[in-house]
């Protein structure tokens, strides 16, 4: 196991204090379970993964050609040239069988047929899978954001969405990865934003909140005092606690598809593992 450099610092008078390395991701994973967060930040080497699951493959593949659509010349960006792309980055990870798989091609691509339908082509979004970053008092933060789009003087954080039930606007406003994007998107592109949208491709919906500077210091607050919580963690494993003390486990459903079930006999005992395409929703329960 390693421990960051900046376990245990001392921090002398006038000394700066050195800041947790964060992502909302890692934020996430430490408030969802500790030990999560450990395998995937502090252990090295990295404990072995679980299998990926189809939901995922699908969301890679649309999040990938929503990117390369862009790169297109203008006039090549089309709903034909979107399902191209698709077709080239599909993989069939995760699926039952082939059969299954082709048949959530089909369907991405009809998602990704009105939604780009509705996009203007000659607009050129102000960046894509573009990594912003800031720092607070506890933290350097970064993370990557699926689209920041230009309004007027205004930038928007767009995130795109592909699970089985469509954003809503209580999500957008709750999302803490989101308001940390808003954050560092202005530190890195020097330009106003408040406003976070989620973009659900299978329902076509888009779900969208304006940010106050209250409402950010809020989220701000509540992620410094999770990096609080994982420097304590880390400090102590520096003075020689257990490292399966200082990062516990959080048993629960979640345990049947953790990324790291394979390392983790707690969640093994907590949770049956899911099969790997057991999140794809059936023709039901998809939105209308």
């Amino acid at each position: 196991m390693r421990n960051p450099s900046d376990a245990g610092q001392v921090v002398l008078p006038g000394m700066p204090r050195r800041l947790l390395r964060a992502s909302p991701t890692s934020l996430s994973d430490f408030s969802d379970c500790p030990r999560r967060y450990r395998f995937a930040n502090v252990d090295r080497p990295l404990p072995p993964r679980g299998p990926r699951f189809a939901h995922h493959s699908v969301g890679t593949a649309l999040h990938q050609v929503l990117a390369q659509w862009y790169d297109l010349p203008v006039e090549r960006r089309t709903a034909g040239a979107a399902r191209q792309l698709l077709y080239a980055a599909w993989s069939p990870v995760g699926f039952r069988d082939d059969e299954q798989s082709d048949r959530w091609r089909a369907r991405a691509a009809g998602w990704l047929t009105d939604y780009v339908a509705e996009l203007d082509p000659t607009v050129e979004p102000r960046a894509r899978e573009r990594t912003v970053s800031t720092t607070t008092e506890r933290m350097t933060l970064s993370g990557r954001v699926d689209r920041i789009d230009e309004r007027g003087e205004e930038l928007v954080v767009v995130d795109y969405k592909t699970g089985r039930m469509p954003s809503t606007d209580d999500e957008a406003r709750g999302s803490q990865a989101l308001a940390l994007y808003v954050l560092a998107v202005r530190r890195t592109l020097r330009r106003p934003c408040s406003r976070v949208e989620l973009h659900h491709l299978p329902s076509g919906t888009v779900a969208g909140f304006d940010h106050t500077e209250k409402s950010l210091a809020n989220h701000a607050r509540r992620a410094e005092d999770v990096a609080i919580d994982i420097q304590a963690a880390t400090e102590a494993v520096t003075a020689g606690q257990d490292p399966d003390e200082a990062f516990p486990v959080v048993p629960g459903r979640q345990c049947g598809w953790c990324d790291f079930r394979p390392a983790c006999p707690a969640g093994q005992a907590a949770e049956p593992a899911r099969e790997p395409w057991s999140f794809l929703a059936e023709e039901d329960d998809l939105p209308a």
